[in-house]
């Protein structure tokens, strides 16, 4: 317990002593938040009901999609994993610390968005602030451990680059943050049921805001749900201590299983 509590305070205070850190964790997110609060709401007022929610995802994603993997691959090219494993830390543990850590950075930031908001830039508040801050959680647990994944299946920076824009634009463009999902063409709706963040924005609007919703609240909580379960499993399973070992305990497509929970979902809806 010592030990984990020494490498969380240890990753905490990189993240704010790093400025690569300091910029997906605090910089970007309010730097979007102040732009999307003075310009977008101007152009569309009724964005008033999607700029808490949609800031608190946009958040979360910088921090988890784009932040986190990079952490995990430089450690390991860094060949700091392999006095982990010569020391009998465990692979979970190694995950887990900094996804707490960058859990409590974005808890932080979340706060300040949800706070100012409507003071600011009159922002529709949540009704119920509880269903609010679960759904936020749960929101948090699922990009942490998608965040987890990629880290673990990137060779390198460039192919963390690369997995983390697969998620990350098509969740800012399609995913419900900038425009409702209800208001997209059949198709697309049908293909954003694949972005995790279609499902976060839908529980927050059922639970938070209690508004009705295009995929019920409760299958939006399993599908997030299952899917952080089924990335952290593959994530430890995946888990590859030393960047110079070419052997693997499955190949790094095995990753791909994570869709199966929205796949399920967009059939069953």
């Amino acid at each position: 317990m010592n030990a984990f509590a020494n490498h969380f305070l240890f990753e905490f205070k990189t993240g704010l002593r790093n400025p690569g850190a300091m910029l997906m964790l605090y910089l970007l997110p309010f730097g979007f938040y102040a732009v999307m609060g003075l310009v977008m709401v101007q152009i569309n007022p009724g964005y008033v009901e999607l700029l808490i929610p949609s800031m608190v995802v946009f958040t979360t994603m910088s921090a988890a999609i784009l932040g986190q993997p990079n952490g995990l691959v430089e450690a390991r090219e860094s060949g700091i994993y392999r006095s982990f494993k010569i020391n009998g830390v465990p692979a979970l543990s190694i995950l887990a610390t900094p996804a707490v850590s960058m859990t409590t950075h974005v808890l932080i930031a979340s706060a300040i968005i949800a706070l100012t908001a409507t003071p600011f830039f009159d922002a529709i508040p949540p009704e119920n602030w509880l269903a609010f801050l679960l759904v936020t959680l749960l929101a948090i647990f699922t990009f942490a451990t998608l965040g987890m994944l990629i880290g673990v299946i990137s060779s390198n920076s460039r192919s963390v680059v690369l997995w983390s824009q697969l998620i990350y634009l098509p969740s800012i463009l399609l995913g419900g943050m900038m425009i409702p999902t209800e208001i997209l063409p059949e198709a697309v709706q049908r293909f954003s049921g694949l972005i995790p963040s279609t499902y976060v924005m839908q529980a927050y609007f059922g639970f938070a805001y209690n508004q009705e919703t295009i995929i019920d609240p409760l299958l939006s909580v399993l599908v997030l749900l299952a899917s952080g379960i089924l990335a952290l499993f593959l994530s430890v399973y995946l888990f590859n201590w030393d960047s110079q070992n070419q052997t693997r305990r499955a190949s790094p497509l095995f990753a791909l299983l994570i869709l199966v929970p929205y796949i399920i979902a967009i059939l069953i809806s």
